[in-house]
């Protein structure tokens, strides 16, 4: 079907651009993670080479898109892409967590190693596991402070039976975090990764459910700063729908927009609720920053500028001192306003049906929901479209984010024809339980193809990434530099796909540089010579308090905890200086009745885009269990697909 917000595009654009690069070869950026003891990665660039890297940037880059996703580990999507730090690149022995113990049903213990699915195994609809920040920490079992991550089936498989002989479907939730997918499955994710740049050390900010780290992709933490301000703030029981708190740990619903706000205006889900409203965020954020001379002046426009905006009072004259103007930026997320999947005769601010309103990280900070000039910085999802298409983002650049929600505004379905899987997995966010992943990556692969054809692509830096990791397996421990009020281990989570795409991205490359969503804020830092969060003098005020109670120095905005990078490491310094031409948008273009087609490649991307998984090339590939289902709670009669 033929969308209004939707162009086609020829076969002939994807025929260039694979002709442009075709012999380009893979090559690796940056030491290699050890998985036995991680250690902080310096970025490849040193001080001086960054230096004339950003300044390079600065001269070329002006729009940065942020393409959010949900809920998968590294693994999970790329532990078989060649060349990365993947499930493959070690001994079994030397990868933690590459063989875990799980119950059988008749209550003996066995064991499970990773195994992959495809579309055979109905990989794209798959049911949603534990990812509260209980079970995460149960499930990368730290032991004197290490993670072992190697408890991942057994914590979900006594989620649903706590002792004794495990029910069938608890054995099979046990299996699904150990399953990984490739190219068949999610061809389009692995064919920018393949032509651009793939991050394999990119880590959440937190290892909490999607929430917190949805506040951590614009302000690089999850309130640490105002808890340690305000320590009768302290969110002590995670998992209590009640424990609203700092800092976030967990889903609660924003309070701009809960039953109990009625002043703001702000949307919420009327069909689906989380339990819990979370207090207001009042520290410092990127969209802060990016008001530049106009920061002083929110308290104006602010309706309870004292509660809003105590926590920043010195940040906002520190933040407008340097005079320059204000640099234009917008949340955009499916649901938030009128959609295309609103029914006729909706409300013209929409139903917010297919929103997710807990994934709306700016919605948590009174000082953007209570203040309209910055609540008009927040928008739907076919807005993004609309705005590219009729060329409405302005010419000086700025910073756009990008989330799907509970529907695909193409209003496509999954190609599972299973009444079921059609019902329930219609959504575009990625995640497990509603979302289809193959309408997911179509909504990236849209969106990169809007960028593409507009004029912006030419000064554009596009990144692909997730907020957590959904429960899923990652084999690499996460480094440590921050604990929560009760000395459980926070920052930093585990890793999560990044792939950055850009005409002046490195091609066929891995980096190895360690980031984490601070490192997307260092990187629009760099691009737009902003202040670090971390450097203001609030934030800097909190960190001090954090040495001298805790003992810790990184209780701080991640954009300035040492050893995390700016993901400099994926441009390449001969495109910056002119010495070689500036990638084709067609190099990045999908045609859309690729787009539309279901299933992406008829099933068969790897051949289609020319990869070979690593399991593949080793010959080690390992098949599901012989009583495997990727929807043990929806299917319980699931039989794979011959």
């Amino acid at each position: 079907m033929e969308n209004g917000y939707l162009r086609r595009i020829g076969l002939a654009a994807l025929a260039l651009g694979m002709a442009t690069l075709a012999h380009a070869e893979m090559v690796e950026i940056g030491p290699r993670p050890n998985t036995a003891v991680l250690p902080y990665l310096q970025p490849l660039e040193s001080a001086g080479d960054s230096s004339s890297l950003i300044a390079a940037l600065r001269a070329h880059v002006r729009y940065v898109f942020v393409l959010f996703q949900e809920n998968r580990s590294f693994d999970h999507y790329f532990g078989t892409f060649p060349g990365a730090e993947g499930l493959f690149r070690h001994k079994p022995e030397e990868t933690p967590g590459f063989v875990q113990p799980i119950r059988n049903t008749d209550g003996s213990m066995g064991s499970i190693s990773p195994f992959r699915i495809g579309p055979k195994e109905g990989a794209a609809d798959l049911d949603d596991l534990l990812h509260t920040r209980t079970a995460l920490l149960a499930k990368l079992d730290y032991t004197a402070g290490r993670a072992r991550m190697d408890h991942f089936a057994l914590t979900e498989e006594q989620a649903y039976s706590p002792s004794g002989k495990p029910s069938l479907m608890a054995k099979q939730f046990g299996e699904l975090p150990l399953a990984y997918v490739d190219c068949d499955t999610i061809p389009f994710l692995w064919n920018y990764a393949n032509r651009f740049v793939l991050f394999d050390a990119f880590f959440e900010t937190a290892l909490t459910p999607s929430a917190p780290n949805a506040v951590a992709v614009i302000a690089g933490q999850t309130g640490l700063t105002q808890w340690l301000k305000h320590p009768e703030l302290s969110a002590a029981a995670e998992d209590d729908p009640g424990a609203a708190g700092v800092p976030m740990t967990g889903n609660l619903s924003p309070y701009w927009g809960s039953a109990r706000d009625n002043t703001s205006g702000m949307p919420r889900n009327p069909y689906w609720n989380v339990p819990g409203v979370q207090i207001n965020q009042t520290y410092a954020s990127l969209p802060l920053t990016l008001a530049q001379k106009e920061a002083a002046r929110l308290a104006e426009t602010d309706r309870a500028p004292r509660q809003d905006l105590a926590d920043v009072a010195r940040d906002l004259p520190a933040i407008a001192r340097g005079g320059r103007p204000p640099v234009a930026w917008g949340w955009y997320q499916e649901g938030y306003d009128r959609e295309p999947t609103d029914p006729a005769g909706s409300p013209p601010e929409g139903t917010h049906r297919s929103y997710v309103t807990h994934h709306n990280g700016p919605q948590y900070f009174g000082y953007i929901s209570n203040n309209p000039l910055m609540r008009a910085h927040l928008h739907g999802l076919a807005d993004f479209f609309a705005d590219l298409a009729a060329r409405r983002l302005p010419p000086e650049g700025g910073v756009f984010y990008v989330r799907g929600g509970f529907r695909a505004i193409s209003g496509e379905l999954p190609a599972n024809p299973l009444a079921t899987v059609r019902a329930r997995f219609r959504g575009d966010d990625d995640h497990p339980g509603y979302a289809d992943s193959e309408l997911s990556e179509a909504l990236v692969a849209r969106a990169i193809n809007a960028i593409a054809q507009s004029p912006y692509w030419a000064q554009s830096v596009i990144l692909i990434t997730y907020d957590e990791s959904g429960g899923f397996y990652d084999h690499v421990p996460p480094p440590s530099f921050a604990r929560d009020p009760a000395g459980q281990p926070l920052s930093a989570g585990m890793r999560v796909p990044m792939i950055l795409v850009s005409p002046f991205a490195r091609v066929h490359a891995i980096s190895h540089e360690q980031s984490d969503h601070g490192s997307i804020l260092r990187l629009i830092e760099a691009v737009f010579d902003l202040p670090a969060l971390a450097d203001l003098p609030e934030e800097q005020a909190a960190r001090e308090l954090g040495k001298a109670r805790y003992g810790e120095p990184d209780l701080a905005p991640s954009d300035g905890v040492a050893g995390f990078g700016n993901l400099l490491s994926g441009f390449d310094p001969a495109r910056l200086s002119g010495r070689a031409p500036p990638l084709p948008s067609s190099y990045a273009m999908l045609p859309e009745p690729q787009i539309a087609a279901r299933p992406h490649f008829g099933g068969k991307g790897c051949n289609a885009i020319g990869v070979v998984p690593e399991d593949l090339a080793r010959g080690i590939r390992t098949a599901p269990p012989s009583d495997f289902n990727p929807r043990p709670a929806t299917e319980p009669n699931f039989r794979s697909r011959e």
